[in-house]
């Protein structure tokens, strides 16, 4: 009995160091593929956004990126995003936890992938969502070794490259690419749509009179659930509290909301956003 308790309380003990250490199979996942695109994509050789670039762009975009300050600044191949103390939940029925998010967006392919972490009482919590080759892709890992989730799939590559559309307006050089095209709604609105890989997604941007994008907004983006079920839902991202950092308006509060019929769920919800351009 005293032997099996010794091997007991070792077991234990093992696994909360395992739980404490730096290193996890997911994070390692994430940072080899982060390596990987960015030694891949070269950065953009001394060249900076001017007026004319932003000429073939709807109004509102146009004066988007014009009042934003990006002008005579050097255009760039990818963008670094970190969220912290994100208050995110993982599906309507489950409480808000509170996660760190690390994120890169990637111009040329297009690419983007993020890193998720967390923990639920007291047992480390990951996730790798990713969009790479035009497969997207959404895992979670509990204890750092039991997946619970891993959802792949055509909805999914649709959603994740829908997803990236919903950002370019935090990466310019993305807005300018072929594989969007642009459509004037009106003076606050404009639609977006992207086609790569052989999938098609669209969504309407809307803005401020003072040229700020307050959301994006798309029906393109499946609602997949950790059990895999699938609800095509509305899909809102909203961006606020615009501070100037480095000359550059940004926002620093971001909110993703799906419009379910029962009503809306944010499910994720940031405040703290700092951005880095390559």
């Amino acid at each position: 009995m005293i032997l099996l308790i010794i091997i007991f309380v070792c077991l234990v003990t093992a696994i909360v160091v395992f739980w404490h250490i730096p290193y996890s199979k997911t994070k390692a996942e994430f940072q080899r593929l982060a390596s990987g695109l960015l030694e891949g994509t070269p950065a953009v050789p001394d060249k900076v956004f001017t007026k004319e670039d932003w000429a073939v762009l709807p109004p509102p975009v146009r004066k988007y990126f014009e009042t934003a300050g990006f002008t005579g600044i050097p255009q760039m191949s990818s963008m670094k995003a970190d969220f912290r103390k994100v208050d995110f939940i993982l599906s309507p029925r489950k409480t808000p936890i509170n996660i760190d998010y690390t994120q890169y967006n990637f111009v040329e392919l297009p690419a983007r992938i993020a890193f998720i972490d967390t923990s639920m009482y007291g047992v480390p919590f990951q996730g790798l969502d990713s969009y790479v080759g035009g497969e997207g892709g959404m895992k979670g890992v509990l204890g750092k070794t039991f997946t619970l989730f891993n959802q792949r799939g055509g909805e999914m590559d649709q959603a994740s490259l829908v997803t990236f559309l919903s950002e370019v307006m935090l990466l310019p050089s993305a807005a300018l690419q072929s594989y969007i095209t642009w459509k004037r709604v009106d003076d606050l609105h404009a639609e977006a749509i992207i086609s790569r890989y052989g999938i098609t997604a669209s969504g309407i941007f809307s803005f401020r009179e003072n040229g700020e994008c307050s959301s994006f907004s798309t029906e393109d983006r499946t609602a997949i659930g950790m059990d895999g079920s699938k609800h095509k839902v509305k899909w809102t991202a909203y961006m606020d509290d615009y501070k100037i950092t480095g000359g550059i308006r940004q926002p620093t509060h971001l909110k993703a909301v799906w419009h379910y019929e029962q009503g809306d769920l944010v499910y994720f919800d940031s405040d703290n956003l700092q951005l880095e351009y390559r």
